[in-house]
């Protein structure tokens, strides 16, 4: 939509930038959503943190819309409002969690797994101790620099080396510089408007594992989408993430097809040495030593392949044709793989020529892929979801400044001058 002057509107390039009913209503439906998983969900922690941020939501609402009973408080009542949501959405009831000890298995699982790291040099439960086992949360289905976040824990078990604290602070600020990087404006309060809402808060303050690895995911496109783009940077960055956690390897495909067709041969072999250069300095070391236990810990236990079942669960496809028995576990594997070849053969002959294009590849193969796993949550669908958004936040950065913001924010400016 043309503004004066023949540019862009920059509604959406700034919070304090877009129009009141719908700043407002992005805490407004976060508050609905909030009190639907109070009345959906069955998870005692999913609903405290429901409950707790529900009222944050509400109060964030009521800030928002300040401006309109007020008039001149529009920065004021932006800033209290993104605030208030980030407290009320993501500290409040991650702290309350903390102190009362509940939290996702995948919190415990971490942290074992970074004691294992810190006393025995191994983040992973040997074959024989699996062998013996009916647990699925014995089980460590992460790549070892996950087990990095339970690091602190081993250290000291105190509330503040919970792994979640550790995982907002690394979301928070590699989302913060993959924006910039991105040209995002105003990247700072764009970062605590999306870490506290829904999207991200609520995997935080509950689990979090994946928050980190995808601020990693928006880093390395991010590297791909400046002036002086940098292969190696980008495979740097999707290389820990790649280590953290098997999802982030289809970013891998993406930004290497990216590469080849905007950088030629040269680009995209240097990204891919930089990703395989980054793994094997991470996960080396424990695949020579424990090469079978790794293998049952992160391919055969996520792929449903173990003695035990992982105990994620969600009524998507995938699972519910898994549960029909073997054959239909073998079917959801095929579908897995063949889906896989699609997205693989629409890279090669059709490959994305922008980072935009890529991360809707990335965004829709993911959502592909959620739906097709045997073992899947509905909490996963945050990789599409906070992929898309930092796309949208940055192409709006990218837009030319609509003449009557900009002459509006020159004009406040000079008045604050004087």
């Amino acid at each position: 939509m043309q503004g004066a002057g023949g540019t862009r509107r920059a509604d959406w390039q700034t919070p304090a930038a877009m129009p009141r009913r719908w700043f407002a209503g992005i805490f407004g439906v976060s508050a609905v959503y909030a009190l639907g998983v109070v009345v959906v969900s069955s998870d005692n922690v999913h609903q405290t943190w429901g409950a707790i941020a529900a009222c944050g939501y509400a109060l964030a609402t009521a800030a928002a819309l300040l401006p309109k009973l007020l008039p001149g408080t529009r920065d004021y009542a932006t800033n209290v409002a993104v605030i208030v949501a980030f407290v009320g959405g993501l500290g409040i009831p991650m702290g309350w969690l903390i102190a009362h000890g509940l939290m996702q298995p995948e919190v415990m699982v971490i942290a074992r797994s970074g004691s294992g790291l810190v006393r025995h040099g191994a983040p992973y439960a040997s074959v024989v101790s699996l062998a013996g086992t009916a647990d699925p949360n014995a089980y460590n289905p992460y790549l070892p620099v996950m087990s990095l976040f339970g690091v602190p824990r081993a250290l000291a078990d105190i509330p503040l080396t919970d792994p979640r604290i550790w995982f907002a602070l690394a979301f928070v600020a590699v989302f913060w510089v993959a924006l910039r990087k991105a040209g995002a404006r105003d990247a700072s309060r764009w970062a605590v408007l999306i870490t506290g809402s829904p999207v991200i808060a609520f995997t935080l303050a509950t689990g979090g594992d994946d928050a980190p690895m995808i601020a990693l995911l928006c880093l390395g496109f991010a590297c791909l989408w400046t002036t002086d783009a940098s292969p190696v940077r980008a495979g740097i960055a999707l290389g820990l993430a790649s280590a953290m956690k098997a999802t982030a390897w289809p970013a891998v495909a993406v930004a290497i097809a990216l590469l080849a067709a905007t950088s030629g041969r040269r680009g995209a072999l240097r990204f891919t040495a930089a990703v395989v250069a980054v793994a094997v300095v991470c996960a080396g070391p424990f695949l020579a030593r424990q090469p079978q236990a790794l293998i049952d810990n992160t391919v055969k236990f996520p792929l449903g392949l173990a003695h035990v079942v992982s105990a994620a669960a969600s009524p998507l496809p995938g699972h519910l044709i898994a549960e029909t028995g073997k054959v239909g576990h073998t079917l959801v594997i095929g579908l897995l793989v063949l889906a896989g070849l699609a997205v693989l053969a629409s890279l090669i002959f059709r490959p994305p020529p922008t980072v935009p294009r890529a991360m809707w590849i990335l965004a829709g193969s993911m959502t592909l892929m959620f739906l097709l796993a045997p073992s899947t949550r509905f909490g996963y669908f945050i990789y599409p979801l906070t992929l898309v958004i930092w796309t949208l936040v940055a192409m709006a950065g990218r837009q030319p400044v609509q003449l009557e913001w900009a002459r509006a924010s020159t004009t406040r400016a000079a008045d604050s001058a004087g």
